[in-house]
């Protein structure tokens, strides 16, 4: 079995990291989040809610700010609990240190949970369809999960880059070896973080064989009118894809 992977406790990588986040202008904040606000339950009034692999705490505190009734955030790296920590103050916020490969392990193994969220983590889990199920055990009946990942357009190959012409512009994006599912070494703020790759098809149907009914699928792309000309080449392909499904 492949080792479980914390490369955000690594100094380099945490502080590249936390440096690209406080600029609030990432992909994260520009496309993703709003993407996956889009597929939460209209109020998370009430809800009790883990967020797996939660990082600095951002979406656990949005959660209760919006008047949840309890919200676990889950993280493997010791760096990014203690930054969370500190940037969150409420009683009915927890974090814990852990694995999404060893929900079994933890602390609220056995509670049911009416959201559960994963934000771009599950790329960095091996056994996709083993954590699939044990999330879908751990909704409640009626319950949502809602998660995002690199889109596998992105991660079929390790190199993640642009194809350029001879002065540098951005001709196209390559795609190569999209069926052969596996991990990639990939070079981000670090050499060797690995992502594990698999198609949509794998992404949708791990749910479904989790026995969960897909809600929406979303790949989305920057506002038509976004001022910046950088955010162009995400709509020549796209940048992640979220899923949500729901336990009947």
């Amino acid at each position: 079995m492949p080792s479980i992977q914390n490369v955000y406790d690594n100094p380099t990588f945490h502080e590249g990291y936390r440096s690209l986040r406080q600029t609030g202008t990432g992909l994260n904040d520009v496309l993703e989040q709003p993407a996956l606000h889009s597929l939460l339950p209209e109020n998370l009034i009430g809800l009790d809610i883990l967020d797996l692999g939660c990082g600095f705490g951002d979406f656990v505190r949005y959660a209760c700010n919006h008047k949840a009734a309890s919200v676990i955030g889950m993280d493997v790296s010791a760096r990014m609990l203690a930054s969370a920590h500190q940037m969150t103050d409420d009683e009915t916020i927890t974090f814990e240190q852990g694995a999404i490969e060893n929900l079994a392990a933890t602390s609220f193994a056995n509670q049911q949970f009416d959201l559960i969220v994963s934000s771009l983590a599950l790329h960095y889990v091996a056994d996709y369809r083993t954590a699939i199920i044990d999330i879908a055990n751990q909704l409640k009946s009626g319950g949502r999960f809602v998660f995002s990942v690199e889109h596998p357009i992105c991660t079929a190959l390790a190199g993640q880059k642009w194809h350029k012409d001879a002065k540098g512009n951005d001709l196209f994006w390559p795609v190569d070896n999209y069926r052969e599912e596996g991990p990639r070494h990939t070079s981000w703020f670090i050499d060797d973080v690995i992502k594990y790759h698999r198609t949509v098809e794998t992404y949708v149907n791990g749910l479904l064989d989790a026995g969960l009914q897909l809600n929406r699928l979303l790949e989305p792309e920057p506002v038509k009118n976004a001022a910046d000309a950088k955010w162009e080449n995400h709509r020549r392909r796209p940048p992640f894809l979220l899923l949500a499904a729901q336990k009947p």
